[in-house]
């Protein structure tokens, strides 16, 4: 996907008027589970797998830098221990967020966010960032991560991302400095007035997991005038289901196995 156009029949305008910035086909954590999520060696590698367009985790270090990863905690995707939020980017980005994955990946660092905007803007591709807070810094990681994007795309002739979140707090903190980027409602469960929230959020898409997006709630949410989209659909047959329902964006570990040639 180039940023004046689309890969796929998204390539219409936002219901605010803004660009759409994503394709159907999105490659979750840069290569769902090929590379080390979440860096810089999984988004080259969903590169050369035709993807175009990303999701990625942001959240900030103990001194305000925003970064790539998943957990509240290091343990599990890095060579790391404790709170990653409570730690200085001086140290996070000297730690092995690859030799977890593979021995082939040993030494990759955990990326910051300037490092994969420098990507995505030099290749011209598109990007959903999920904002995802330390827990009690919700509308801060929301503020800091909104003036980051418009810092880092500021003059590039690019898209905007996407962002969204499970967090509302950390959306609105994200709207109050970054007004003008495209903002989605998360959704691991469908709570009451779950739309009606969306909407109050000023949310252009509303993101569920694959399993709640039956063709009534794809209804709603387009109806709306927002983008119905979904996480994680590895399996074929549910990703059949949805494109034949009129989705608007798959969420995809399988990059390996799904072409995103729409």
């Amino acid at each position: 996907m180039s940023n004046n156009s689309s890969d796929s029949d998204n390539s219409n305008d936002s219901p605010a008027g803004k660009t759409w910035p994503l394709p159907l086909w999105i490659a979750h954590r840069g290569a769902g589970k090929l590379a080390p999520e979440n860096t810089l060696a999984a988004f080259r590698l969903g590169a050369r797998h035709g993807y175009r367009a990303f999701e990625c985790d942001v959240k900030l270090s103990r001194d305000g830098i925003p970064f790539l990863l998943h957990d509240a905690t290091l343990e599990r995707t890095s060579t790391g221990r404790g709170a990653a939020g409570e730690q200085d980017w001086a140290a996070l980005a000297r730690l092995d967020a690859g030799s977890w994955h593979s021995p082939a990946h040993a030494g990759e660092p955990l990326p910051s966010l300037e490092a994969v905007a420098a990507f995505i803007i030099g290749q011209g591709m598109a990007i959903n960032i999920e904002i995802k807070p330390t827990p009690g810094q919700e509308r801060q990681t929301g503020e800091v991560v909104g003036r980051e994007v418009l810092r880092l795309w500021a003059g590039s002739g690019q898209v905007l991302p996407l962002f969204s979140s499970f967090q509302p707090e950390a959306l609105r903190g994200a709207r109050d400095s970054a007004p003008e980027v495209l903002r989605g409602l998360l959704l691991d469960k469908l709570r009451p007035e779950w739309l009606d929230e969306a909407a109050e959020l000023g949310c252009s898409a509303v993101i569920t997991n694959f399993r709640l997006m039956d063709e009534a709630t794809l209804a709603a949410i387009q109806a709306a005038g927002m983008k119905a989209l979904v996480y994680t659909v590895n399996d074929a047959k549910a990703a059949s289901r949805l494109i034949a329902a009129g989705i608007d964006g798959i969420i995809t570990d399988a990059v390996d196995r799904f072409p995103p040639s729409r």
